[in-house]
């Protein structure tokens, strides 16, 4: 079955955790960026919507820390937080173990990718679920690419992943919808929480529509470190997604700084 849905949005924790504290006008027009994706997720039919986030240091830590990893269990437990802090209630979230096990043996082709089958979602995908199933009800196959630790994954082998999960998708019978989830510009977790290079994130996003590989992929992770933080090296999820379309033209729904959220909050589709 072809891919059904294709797009990208912000998952920072401040989204949900601090949202009384930002400008309710531009967090309105952000949330309902979030609920049109949801309705666009819902209108095609969906049965499962694979996440591709960049996770936290929630599950894989530098003991084990795989380039790919996708999970592949009936269930999942979120979030790993507080729960008073992120501002989302704890809860079992559904997986689908046959899908991902099918998935993962066809991305296994031409990508190397490990598979968990336990796996406690951080907000990375929490908050992205918060907004896109609310009712939690649609099966999710979640999926990390190393954007933490280094030696990082690769921007080019993060292109030819995302290849592999559509070629996957496509042999499948079930409509998949694929989100990925991730910064532009921050940085988490350093005297410099808050800022936002709003230039750059343009410049990377207007790439992103074009879907042009050759311009997503000449960013290097010295400069994406310079000028977007260590939260920048999360394009790398946007550019799996870009791969998955295969040369579609993407449309920017939202994206506008917030800085008590701490990130240029983006919501993006491509056009299948």
């Amino acid at each position: 079955m072809p891919l059904v849905y294709a797009g990208v949005c912000s998952h920072a924790p401040g989204i949900t955790g601090r949202s009384e504290r930002a400008d309710p006008d531009v967090r309105d027009r952000f949330y309902t960026a979030f609920d049109q994706m949801r309705l666009d997720i819902e209108a095609t039919g969906a049965d499962a919507i694979v996440v591709i986030a960049a996770e936290h240091f929630a599950n894989f830590f530098m003991d084990n820390m795989p380039s790919f990893a996708i999970g592949m269990a009936d269930s999942y437990d979120g979030p790993i937080e507080d729960p008073d802090w992120l501002r989302i209630e704890r809860r079992s979230i559904p997986g689908h173990k046959d899908l991902s096990h099918r998935l993962i043996t066809e991305v296994m082709q031409t990508s190397d990718v490990s598979y968990a089958e336990e796996w406690k979602f951080d907000h990375g995908i929490m908050v992205p679920l918060h907004f896109l199933t609310p009712r939690y009800d649609l099966p999710v196959v979640p999926v990390n690419i190393n954007c933490q630790g280094p030696p990082l994954t690769p921007l080019h082998r993060a292109w030819t992943f995302g290849e592999a999960l559509r070629r996957a998708c496509e042999a499948v019978p079930e409509r998949i919808a694929l989100v990925g989830t991730g910064g532009i510009s921050h940085w988490p977790a350093t005297p410099d929480s808050g800022r936002i290079n709003e230039e750059w994130d343009r410049e990377f996003m207007d790439r992103w529509c074009r879907n042009d590989r050759d311009a997503l992929l000449d960013y290097d992770d010295t400069t994406i470190y310079a000028d977007a933080g260590q939260g920048g090296f999360e394009i790398r999820t946007f550019l799996t997604v870009s791969a998955a379309a295969r040369g579609a033209v993407g449309r920017v729904d939202f994206c506008e700084p917030i800085p008590i959220f701490a990130v240029s909050c983006t919501v993006a589709h491509y056009e299948l």
